[in-house]
């Protein structure tokens, strides 16, 4: 452990042994309104769950892939690994989120933070099709993503080559982000499946370095339910992001579900002071979300579960990851704009 945490360490231990108990409003930094079939439960499901569990901001997006129902398979799997049938990109995503949130009164859309995601990170052409997306609906998207370069499974079943974080065509994109002052979430698998360093690592890396002015929210720190189920814990993850967040000040870190367990809490749900004291080390850097795909009744309590590992930050660093972190990320207002 750096020497610059360990003072850190001892605060968050004694943060992490209070029983006072604290009151979190929440931002969902990652949900998905739509599933790998591109279908939803709907709006209204959603401000339920919301209005449940205290939860005032969404980011929002739809899905950039959709699953196939092959001719040969008699029953519609339930997912995108429910068969070996493939996936492809699927573009209209963005029009079917950007038609649930225009239904909505002005008052309801201001919680809600749609980030576009239905684009090739393998075509060069999808720069001028976000461009054409931004001018049509102008000040309706707030950013990209979640864009889905390596993602494991997902990967092996979508249709054309394996999309790179660090491709030209995703050079483009970070260019028209900046231009537009927009954050890019992206999945990048920090490795494979089985092995145990961080082979990927170099094409999330690259674009970190090359464009500055973007703001990266990197998708569960490049982890994913797969890679856990080959390799339960990945030792090189937190020495990684302690490197990398010395070093770029443009990187955002997406603590969804994949980073709760075994990272951020152990097996009886106890806190890891090592992840506690990198939090704490870079406050405005952390944000969570509840992953979900199209139907909401879990938000809330995917959201909960992270209460341990906030109860052990200390108070004004808890609710930034909980709240404020990713609204801060989001695209500048006009002056005359109050913050939500």
């Amino acid at each position: 452990m750096p020497a610059a945490f360990r003072p850190l360490l001892l605060v968050a231990c004694l943060i992490a042994g209070s029983s006072h108990a604290r009151d979190y409003v929440y931002t969902d930094a990652h949900l998905h309104y739509l599933d790998f079939f591109q279908e939803s439960e709907g709006m209204q499901p959603l401000l339920d769950e919301m209005d449940a569990h205290d939860i005032e901001h969404v980011m929002i997006s739809g899905i950039p892939v959709a699953k196939k129902w092959h001719e040969n398979e008699p029953k519609r799997p339930r997912y995108y690994a429910g068969d070996d049938a493939s996936a492809y990109w699927y573009s209209a995503t963005d029009v079917v989120v950007a038609h649930a949130l225009k239904k909505l009164p002005k008052e309801q859309r201001k919680r809600f933070h749609p980030f576009l995601a239905g684009f090739n990170p393998n075509d060069k052409n999808s720069a001028d099709h976000i461009r054409r997306m931004l001018e049509m609906d102008p000040g309706l998207w707030q950013g990209l993503g979640e864009v889905f370069t390596r993602h494991d499974d997902v990967t092996a079943l979508t249709h054309g080559d394996v999309p790179r974080a660090n491709s030209e065509a995703m050079t483009r994109v970070y260019y028209l982000a900046e231009e537009f002052d927009l954050p890019v979430m992206i999945h990048s698998n920090i490795t494979s499946k089985r092995e145990r360093n961080p082979l990927y690592l170099q094409e999330f890396e690259e674009p970190l370095s090359n464009h500055p002015n973007v703001r990266f929210i990197w998708a569960h720190a490049g982890t994913s339910m797969e890679i856990h189920r080959h390799q339960e814990k990945m030792d090189f993850i937190l020495p990684t992001l302690e490197r990398m967040l010395g070093i770029y000040p443009n990187l955002y870190i997406d603590l969804s579900w994949t980073m709760l367990k075994p990272y951020l809490l152990d097996k009886n749900d106890q806190p890891d002071p090592d992840w506690v004291n990198l939090v704490e080390a870079y406050p405005k850097r952390f944000m969570i979300g509840s992953d979900v795909v199209g139907r909401f009744n879990s938000v809330g309590s995917n959201l909960k579960e992270f209460h341990p590992f906030l109860d052990a930050l200390s108070e004004e660093t808890a609710h930034n990851v909980a709240r404020d972190n990713f609204l801060d990320v989001l695209p500048q207002r006009v002056p005359d704009e109050p913050r939500p």
